[in-house]
């Protein structure tokens, strides 16, 4: 694995006025009225715009469009995989067991006499096609529930290997040894701490706190209180004492008997989305950004409207899970404001790559977070865009 840190890059000031310019005289030119689509000079294929948002209770989503798509037939997702058996995910052997500085005191020392690692798996990977991993990926099984600690892609032929990760269930250190699909991906607030954070004690808290977002940071001045979030700290604490004692996050977030509406908001969410998208021309959904009452704070944009598609489902629970562990505001984010989100950071950036396989970068910008995963084998693109408003 090669890694580099590089200084914040001078921004391009001028270039990124001419070619906003450029987008607001086509889109007049086009005759377009300001809200029906937004050109953002934000990467992507060939430039991104923003459709009509779709708003349900707290949650805004805006869809990310594009006029072209690379072709990603080529990659396989990790619940294909392992549905397939293309994939076997396992507990780590008895050779490499090591404390690490994330380690719960209060965990029984069986774990370390097994050999197994809380935050290391290993992956054998038979297919056929590059296999595409996202951070917040949920792995079920094993000895604990965990989730794919960073987006990464796994080269066809490759040699067994250790696969970072983050235990999502803190209180079952069982006798299972192989990982199933889950069909899930944690939402955002957990997903931060994986992907961003690097931390176990950070995800085991945003498991058991719901949203790590303290307040409304877009709430404007004079709007009305907030009422509390359908999971809320009591709820999960109710939810962990009965049907979820494990602290497993499937079942508090996915539980019947939790009573959060959680299908049900999904559903409707749905329904809007495919009513507001079903007539966009010149393009298609390659992406979303997500933002909560007045607060734009996510974004996930893919390289292509099928590879979107096929992670939709996951994320789109996701996204819900974490309005409902949000106070419940009527207040919106504007597309102004989610154009805006789009903009490329020029912080800090850090980068990792396999040679031949794919390139991670990860750029800090104050409360911001962008990163982006780009295949460089069997064709170069940049197959996932990820921007984070940090919630802490």
């Amino acid at each position: 694995m090669q890694r580099l840190t590089q200084r914040p890059k001078e921004r391009k000031i001028l270039l990124g006025l001419g070619i906003l310019a450029a987008a607001s005289l086509a889109a007049a030119m086009l005759g377009l009225m300001p809200h029906t689509a937004v050109t953002v000079a934000a990467g992507g294929i060939n430039g991104w715009r923003l459709a009509e948002p779709v708003t349900y209770e707290n949650l805004t989503i805006f869809p990310v469009v594009s006029g072209e798509a690379a072709d990603t037939r080529g990659f396989e997702t990790l619940d294909e995989a392992l549905a397939s058996g293309d994939a076997i995910v396992t507990e780590s052997g008895h050779n490499g067991m090591r404390r690490s500085r994330d380690f719960d005191p209060g965990m029984d020392e069986q774990e370390y006499n097994e050999g197994a690692q809380v935050n290391q798996l290993v992956l054998v990977y038979h297919g056929k096609r590059p296999l595409l991993l996202l951070a917040g990926e949920l792995l079920s099984g094993g000895k604990q529930d965990r989730i794919i600690g960073k987006d990464r892609i796994v080269a066809v032929g490759a040699r067994p290997l250790p696969l970072d990760v983050f235990c999502v269930e803190h209180g079952r250190w069982s006798n299972s040894d192989k990982f199933t699909a889950s069909t899930i991906i944690v939402h955002p607030s957990v997903r931060e701490r994986a992907a961003v954070d690097q931390e176990q004690g950070g995800v085991w808290e945003a498991v058991r706190s719901g949203s790590t977002a303290t307040e409304s940071r877009g709430a404007a001045s004079g709007a009305p209180a907030a009422a509390p979030p359908a999971f809320s700290q009591q709820r999960i604490e109710n939810e962990i004492s009965t049907t979820a004692p494990t602290e497993s996050y499937d079942k508090i977030y996915n539980s019947p008997s939790s009573g959060v509406p959680v299908s049900s908001f999904t559903d409707e969410v749905q329904r809007r989305f495919e009513r507001a998208t079903s007539g966009i021309k010149d393009g298609a959904v390659v992406g979303v950004v997500i933002a909560y009452g007045g607060e734009v704070a996510w974004s996930d944009v893919f390289a292509s409207p099928a590879l979107f598609q096929r992670y939709w489902p996951k994320l789109l629970r996701s996204y819900v899970v974490e309005a409902l562990s949000r106070p419940q505001t009527h207040e919106h984010a504007s597309l102004d404001d989610a154009q805006e989100f789009l903009q490329h950071l020029d912080g800090r950036e850090n980068t990792e790559s396999e040679p031949g396989v794919y390139r991670w970068t990860e750029i800090t910008q104050g409360h911001y977070v962008e990163i982006s995963l780009e295949s460089l084998q069997p064709v170069q693109v940049k197959l996932h865009w990820l921007k984070i408003h940090r919630t802490d």
